[in-house]
């Protein structure tokens, strides 16, 4: 079992990557299949965005028991993950909570 310290910079890592994988969808695959034709960009992008995604909002539903955490703060997590650069805004808050003793 992973000590809830070491869940939390998971979840960090997790949320920063999962963030990128949105800017990479958004600002280099979609341009591809728009403006070059490349659908596969899409499809290839979208499929590791999604499954990062879900790996994201799964973590921050085990992070209400394991960090503790508190439900709004995780669904506040997940909705930042809807949005192009809300994991990197809201690691502001994750790290204020690797702060703590």
């Amino acid at each position: 079992m992973m000590p809830p310290m070491s869940f939390l910079r998971a979840l960090r890592w997790l949320a920063v990557v999962e963030g990128i994988s949105t800017l990479i969808l958004f600002g280099i695959a979609m341009p591809l299949k728009y403006f070059a034709g490349m659908p596969a960009a899409v499809r290839v992008a979208g499929l590791v965005h999604g499954i990062l995604f879900m790996a994201l909002v799964a973590m921050f539903l085990l992070a209400i028991r394991k960090v503790p955490m508190t439900r709004a703060m995780a669904a506040t997590g997940i909705v930042a993950a809807v949005f192009p650069g809300g994991p990197f805004i809201f690691d502001r808050r994750l790290a204020n909570l690797d702060q703590r003793p």
